[in-house]
């Protein structure tokens, strides 16, 4: 009794395993042939009934090879399909419920959100699946086989192109701005796969459509034909349409506290909760485009290389500002020392006293600086010069400090008939605040630390001091042409860049 009570479990556990093993294989093999019998059923055409899987597999593996330069994803297209035998997926798993047809009607009305449908190939998509139903076109085996593998790679890339533009911008802007330094998400293989997994197409597709009330505006406004001031119909649908994909990058605030500078608006706010508790105008770097056309002309550069801006441009970035200076010193910058300061010197004698501009060479003090021949070439690299502390200081009382690649932060000026202008891009490309102590005291709130700011600010013997932010505070500085105020208004500028004509170029262009 004993040894047939410990036999039995034995010889059950193995035929459970046997069991379950055939219900895999015969699982995978029913799995396997599905796909025709459903491409059979649904199109009434025999000839797909035949579809040998393994063979299907051979060849799927062997186009997505020679079609690499057109798949969206090469290698996450091939490993995926590898994952799973080179079966085909989507038409396995979507084309029974019509969900394909669905999703190509869905994607087809791409344009509402200021993109061609033809850059996600949404014609090709359409034609084939109208082709799997036609006899005529597939008459054999041969045939149906590439039809098969046509239509998998063909919604692998719309959808997907698609899904990924949807959440995170159809264009990545690290690769088209040379100035680009905001942390911007972009698209990795788990978002590649989501398609893929999703249990029903649409609800997915429904699901990725961007819900901001910033970005429904734009929308609206691309539906009615909203007219920006100056524009034609079509540059004023091209301008929409380019801010449309900054709203898609995944790179907008979350946190409750920020600053933001949007550039081609001369503006900064202060946000705390999602409401503007400091509004101020700002002076940005100069631009390209000097003349402030207003038209939205093509970017045109060699292999879409990245934009070649002018070099007193304000980069867009994201920062945390850390600290501050009152009474700064300006160490002035090797470019302006060159082009600016050294002539200056040359004609005037008494132009660097009167600016309260030291000079260096190897890190010690020029007592004399009227012994250095203004003339030399170079002279502006083989010395370094320092602005002191004082009225004519251009970096004026304060200076915002944030660690960024690009040596810019947030300051006062003296210069402060700029700010009446309407068109502000004046500086080397750091941003100038009209309200400097106003800034600081939202900043820091009162207490100890934003009374010695002011008291430094008023000083008559001012001294460079450095007071650190006891939180430190997130700073943006962003370019949007076209967005929604937080009075809800629609609002447009001018694109002082050109950053606009280089993404139109990249959304637009194969």
């Amino acid at each position: 009794m004993y040894l047939w009570s410990f036999k039995k479990p034995a010889l059950t556990g193995l035929l459970v395993l046997t069991l379950f093993s055939l219900t895999i294989i015969t699982s995978c093999r029913k799995n396997k042939s599905q796909v025709g019998a459903h491409l059979a059923k649904e199109t009434g055409n025999k000839i797909f009934s035949q579809i040998d899987m393994e063979e299907f597999g051979q060849k799927l593996k062997l186009a997505i090879a020679s079609r690499s330069k057109t798949l969206q994803n090469p290698k996450f297209t091939d490993a995926l399909y590898a994952a799973h035998q080179y079966e085909p997926i989507l038409v396995e798993k979507y084309f029974p419920d019509s969900g394909l047809l669905k999703a190509v009607d869905v994607i087809a009305q791409v344009e509402d959100h200021g993109l061609s449908p033809e850059k996600f190939k949404v014609s090709k998509f359409k034609s084939i699946l109208e082709k799997i139903y036609q006899k005529s076109e597939v008459k054999d085996l041969d045939a149906a086989y590439q039809t098969l593998i046509d239509l998998e790679l063909a919604a692998s890339y719309t959808i997907t192109t698609y899904s990924q533009a949807m959440e995170f911008g159809l264009v990545s802007p690290r690769k088209i701005y040379a100035q680009y330094y905001t942390k911007t998400k972009r698209p990795d293989s788990l978002s590649f796969r989501k398609p893929y997994q999703t249990k029903n197409l649409n609800t997915f597709l429904d699901s990725i459509q961007p819900q901001g009330a910033d970005y429904k505006m734009l929308q609206q406004a691309l539906k009615q034909h909203t007219l920006a001031p100056g524009r034609s119909a079509e540059e004023s649908k091209r301008l929409i349409a380019v801010n449309l994909e900054r709203l898609r990058w995944q790179n907008n605030p979350t946190e409750d506290k920020y600053v933001w500078v949007n550039i081609p608006e001369f503006q900064l706010q202060v946000i705390e909760k999602g409401q503007v508790s400091l509004a101020m105008k700002v002076c940005v770097g100069e631009g390209r485009n000097q003349n402030m056309a207003p038209s939205l002309t093509e970017y045109d550069d060699n292999e879409l290389e990245k934009d070649r801006p002018f070099n007193r441009e304000t980069p867009q970035l994201k920062s945390l500002i850390h600290s501050v200076q009152v009474n700064p010193v300006w160490n002035i910058p090797e470019s302006i020392a060159s082009n600016e300061i050294a002539k200056y010197a040359a004609k005037d004698r008494y132009y660097l006293g009167n600016k309260n501009i030291d000079v260096f060479y190897k890190g010690k003090l020029v007592e004399d600086p009227e012994t250095i021949d203004w003339s030399a070439a170079d002279v502006g690299k083989t010395y370094t010069f320092k602005q002191r502390p004082g009225d004519d200081n251009s970096l004026g009382k304060i200076k915002f400090l944030f660690n960024n690649q690009s040596s810019v932060y947030l300051h006062d000026t003296p210069a402060k008939a700029a700010f009446n202008q309407p068109v502000r891009a004046v500086s080397h490309g750091c941003v100038r605040v009209e309200q400097p102590e106003e800034l600081a005291k939202a900043l820091f709130g009162t207490g100890n630390k934003f009374d010695r700011i002011s008291t430094g600010m008023m000083s008559k013997d001012p001294k460079a001091e450095n007071i650190s932010l006891p939180k430190q505070i997130p700073v943006y500085l962003s370019y949007f042409t076209c967005w929604r105020n937080t009075a809800g208004e629609l609002k447009f500028a001018k694109d002082i860049y050109g950053l606009d004509a280089v993404l139109y170029t990249h959304l637009f262009r194969s």
